[in-house]
């Protein structure tokens, strides 16, 4: 893992974000599921999103979201990130579900957060979803899939 000085150098548009041992994730814009998705012989269909009206975000129970962080990203080729959920979600009984940050990614990351319990969860643009751990990765390629924005 990378400590607070190391991620400030390598990660200067999220300065102030940074913690001890990673950079929290705040909450840009929220959608919910508008259609069909698929993936057949991996032919991505993606299913279209309806955005919830920001600033403050109404989370029903037993549906899942795709929240947006509020800034891009650039994990810098020989670097990966796990992501995690802030504990005060998970003690909401609000997940945060994730996937791997490759070496050379750049873009907008984008998590699904799912509201797991019996009653509405109210969600503010700008909170800390989730936080980002780096670590190095000797050797490593560069993400060149297709979520990579320019």
């Amino acid at each position: 893992m990378i400590g607070e000085d190391g991620l400030k150098k390598l990660f200067p548009d999220f300065r102030e974000l940074v913690q001890p041992a990673g950079i929290d994730l705040r909450v840009d814009e929220v959608y919910r599921q508008a259609g069909p998705g698929s993936l057949i012989d991996d032919n991505k269909e993606l299913p279209e999103l309806e955005r919830l009206e920001p600033p403050v975000y109404r989370l029903q129970p037993g549906t899942a979201y795709l929240v947006s962080v509020d800034r891009r990203i650039e994990i810098p080729r020989g670097y990966a990130m796990l992501y995690l959920p802030r504990s005060t979600l998970l003690r909401s009984f609000v997940s945060v579900h994730t996937a791997l940050g490759d070496p050379g990614f750049r873009g907008t990351l984008r998590f699904l957060v799912h509201n797991y319990g019996s009653y509405e969860y109210t969600l503010k643009r700008g909170e800390r979803i989730a936080q980002a751990v780096v670590f190095r990765v000797d050797g490593s390629g560069e993400y060149s899939g297709s979520y990579q924005e320019d």
